[in-house]
């Protein structure tokens, strides 16, 4: 039986933690504390209009397409990230915003919440999960339908997990335009195929 955290009731199932495993996607998150230490980039950072979202998706459906959109990242980055949460949360808080130094308007697609494998020392481990959160509205009211979403949450998730890597800007933009120029035929969608 893994070890239970303090606060969690004794009659919650508590799955432990393997290092190649899925990386689990979390249900109804409640936001921790953050601390972010970085600038987001043009991934993360959308602009929030007075319109209604273009696509709007239940929380279950969203997280069906995160899934979808795990798969369809770069397997070097999906296979080798260990110990990480995918957490989906509606919107960042005005707080969150705020404290990153946001304009007013401004929101993010995604953030990561944890310490970058390059900055990790000897002593890092049996550490809790780091933690890349998609925020499904700003994501909705960017995207004009859900294939434009899928292609967006891909980017966000490439970019989030290029922070974990303690990869520099330059080479996260890289791995999306990689990413992005993927597809083998010209007429293919970015990413390949969705069936």
């Amino acid at each position: 039986d893994p070890a239970r955290p303090p606060r969690v009731p004794t009659d919650a199932h508590v799955r432990p933690l393997r290092g190649a495993g899925p990386v689990p996607l979390l249900q109804d998150a409640r936001p921790g504390p953050l601390e972010p230490e970085r600038e987001p980039s043009r991934h993360e950072v959308g602009d929030v209009g007075t319109d209604a979202p273009s696509t709007t998706m239940t929380r279950a459906a969203f997280e069906a397409l995160v899934r979808e959109a795990m798969r369809a990242i770069p397997r070097q980055f999906r296979d080798r990230m260990k110990n990480v949460e995918i957490v989906v949360e509606e919107s960042p808080s005005p707080a969150l915003l705020a404290e990153m130094g946001h304009e007013p308007g401004d929101t993010l697609f995604g953030l990561y919440h944890g310490t970058p494998l390059t900055e990790r020392g000897w002593a890092h481990g049996n550490a809790l999960p780091d933690r890349i959160v998609l925020y499904q509205r700003p994501l909705e009211a960017e995207c004009e339908d859900e294939d434009e979403l899928f292609e967006e949450v891909c980017l966000t998730l490439i970019h989030e997990a290029g922070h974990y890597f303690g990869l520099s800007e330059e080479e996260i933009d890289e791995a999306e335009e990689i990413w992005w120029n993927s597809s083998e035929d010209p007429e293919d969608e970015p990413g390949g195929d969705r069936t």
